[in-house]
C-alpha cells in the first residue's frame, strides 16, 4: 500500500513516502479500513518532532483522524460488515493508546483498527466531514459545552480561532447564543471566521489584541461591581498569550484551556486570578458521546466542519503538514489517499 512513514523524529523530511509499504494484517478483534479521509492535527506535528516523556514506536504512520470503508474484519468481529462506512474514535479506550501515535494511523491507503474504536457513519455525512470531528471538534465540544458551559449573551474570545479546534469553538459559541470575538493572524482568516459566525475579528499580527478587547468591551475593576471585560477566554495556545488572556477577563470570568501549542510552561501572574476571582477550566480530549453529538449536529445540518480549501493526496502529506508548521491552515487539512 501507499503510505507516509516516519522512521525518526525531526522535520518534514522525516515524512517518507513509501509507494509499496506493507499492508496491515487484522487480529481477531480488528478491522481493516480503506482510508477515504484523514485530517491533520497539531498533535501530528508534536508526534513528528518528538514530545518530552512520550516514547513513540518507530517506524510509525501518523494520522489520528480517519474515516473510511471496512474492507476486512477479524474472526471475532461482530456487528461490522465489509463495505460499511465508518469513523474511527482514535483513542483506544479498552487497551490504551492513540491511533497515529502509539500504533499506525491514517496517512496510508489502509489502516488496522480495533473494532471497539469504530463508529458507524451516516450516509449523509461525508468522509471528510467525519474525519474533521474527533480530535479538533471533539476537543472543542468538550471544552466549550461539556466543561465550559457557554451561555447565551456571554462574550467569548477565541485565540487561534482559524485552526481546527478554533473554527469549531467559533461555531459552537455562536450556536450557544454568545457574542464571539475571534483572533487570527490575517484579515483573510478573519473574514472566513465571520462567515462561520464570529461577531468581531482581531488581527493579532497587526493589532494589540489586549488593547482592542479593553477598548471594545471594557476591563475588570477592583472597585466596581458591574465592570467590563470578557466572560470567557478560550486559550489553547499558552505561552506568551496566557497572562494577557487573564488581563482581558471580567470578574468571575472563565478561561478555558485544552492544550498549549505555543508553550505549556508560561509566565504566570497569580494576582490577577485572586484579585478578579477568575476561573481556570481545563478540558482533556473528548468522549465517545462528544463524537456522537457532533455527528448528529453535522447530520442535521446544524454544524458544517470548516475544511481547508486545498485537498492533498497521501504522496503530498508533507506539504499538507507544512501548512500546520507554518500556521497557514484554515480549518482542518484533509488527506484523501
Amino acid at each position: 500500500m501507499r503510505a507516509v512513514v516516519t522512521y525518526q523524529h525531526g522535520g518534514l523530511d522525516q515524512m517518507i513516502y513509501e509507494p509499496a509499504y506493507r499492508d496491515p494484517v487484522p487480529g481477531p478483534g480488528d478491522v481493516i479500513l480503506r482510508v477515504r479521509a484523514c485530517t491533520l492535527n497539531y498533535h501530528d506535528v508534536f508526534t513528528r518532532k518528538g514530545m518530552p516523556g512520550i516514547k513513540i514506536p518507530m517506524p510509525l504512520i501518523m494520522g489520528i483522524d480517519v474515516a473510511g470503508e471496512v474492507v476486512e474484519t477479524g474472526a471475532d468481529v461482530v456487528g461490522i460488515s465489509v463495505g460499511q462506512r465508518v469513523l474511527v474514535d482514535p483513542i483506544d479506550r479498552v487497551d490504551g493508546g492513540l491511533l497515529g501515535e502509539t500504533f499506525d494511523g491514517g496517512l496510508a491507503e489502509l489502516v488496522r483498527v480495533p473494532a471497539h474504536m469504530i463508529v458507524p457513519l451516516p450516509d449523509d455525512v461525508s468522509f471528510a466531514q467525519a474525519a474533521a470531528l474527533p480530535v479538533a471538534y471533539g476537543t472543542a465540544y468538550r471544552m466549550m459545552m461539556t466543561r465550559g458551559k457557554i451561555q447565551p449573551g456571554e462574550k467569548v474570545l477565541i485565540l487561534g480561532a482559524s485552526g481546527g479546534v478554533g473554527t469549531c469553538c467559533v461555531q459552537l459559541a455562536k450556536q450557544a447564543g454568545a457574542t464571539v470575538i475571534a483572533c487570527a493572524s490575517s484579515d483573510d482568516k478573519l473574514e472566513r471566521l465571520k462567515e462561520l459566525g464570529a461577531d468581531y475579528g482581531i488581527n493579532y499580527a497587526t493589532e494589540d489584541w489586549v488593547a482592542e478587547c479593553r477598548k471594545r468591551f471594557g476591563r475588570a475593576r477592583v472597585s466596581q461591581k458591574d465592570e467590563g471585560g470578557i466572560d470567557v477566554v478560550v486559550n489553547f495556545t499558552g505561552g506568551d498569550t496566557w497572562v494577557p488572556s487573564l488581563r482581558v477577563m471580567r470578574r468571575d470570568g472563565r478561561l478555558l484551556t485544552c492544550g498549549a501549542t505555543a508553550g505549556y510552561d508560561p509566565h504566570e501572574d497569580l494576582r490577577l486570578i485572586w484579585t478578579f476571582e477568575l476561573n481556570i477550566v481545563g478540558s482533556n480530549g473528548w468522549s465517545r458521546d462528544d463524537v456522537l453529538a457532533l455527528l448528529d449536529l453535522v447530520k442535521t445540518g446544524k454544524l458544517e466542519p470548516a475544511l481547508h480549501p486545498e485537498r492533498f493526496s497521501v504522496e503530498n502529506a508533507a506539504n499538507a503538514m507544512r501548512l500546520l508548521d507554518e500556521r497557514r491552515v484554515y480549518g482542518k487539512v484533509v488527506i484523501e489517499p
